[in-house]
């Protein structure tokens, strides 16, 4: 019996299964027309605000979660959001793709989830200071070279601090 070199990709079922039992993402959905859609609601802390997020993952593409509730630009007062590929909806920039911090083969329910519910803490964060303190890098879907210089700046810095 041999080792797989990759791991499998997770088929739309599976992920159903595991977004499902998960307590973090309690909600309703399924599968139509090979896409799966999976609504869930999520408070970054006790004192927080409730969020209607929706996910979104279709096969061989990249998941989308969007915030459908409450509107976040209302609550930004028209100030520019950090992190948003879109603002109407709010899609959230929760990795990035170039980099492969998300995989196929990893489960929505244990990266995209509570990825979700930590930018949502990042995000009440900036409502009250002005300051993004989140990290991360963000460019818009348009402009992958710029994501690519930082993935490769990224990596030769790791590789000097292993060097040292």
């Amino acid at each position: 019996m041999s080792i797989p070199v990759h791991p499998r990709e997770l088929t739309l079922s599976q992920q159903l299964v595991n977004l499902r039992s998960n307590p973090l993402s309690v909600g309703d959905g399924g599968i139509a027309g090979g896409e799966l859609v999976w609504r869930f609601r999520a408070s970054p802390s006790p004192v927080s605000r409730v969020y209607d997020l929706r996910l979104t993952y279709v096969e061989a593409e990249a998941p989308k979660i969007f915030v459908d509730e409450p509107d976040l630009t209302l609550l930004a007062n028209g100030v520019r959001i950090p992190h948003l590929y879109s603002e109407r909806p709010a899609r959230l920039c929760l990795y990035l793709p170039e980099a492969y911090e998300w995989r196929s083969s990893m489960l929505l329910d244990r990266t995209m989830v509570p990825w979700a519910i930590l930018w949502l803490w990042y995000f009440e964060d900036w409502l009250a200071t002005g300051e993004w303190r989140g990290g991360g890098v963000h460019v818009s879907e348009g402009e992958p070279g710029v994501v690519g210089r930082h993935i490769r700046r990224a990596l030769v810095a790791k590789r000097r601090t292993e060097a040292a």
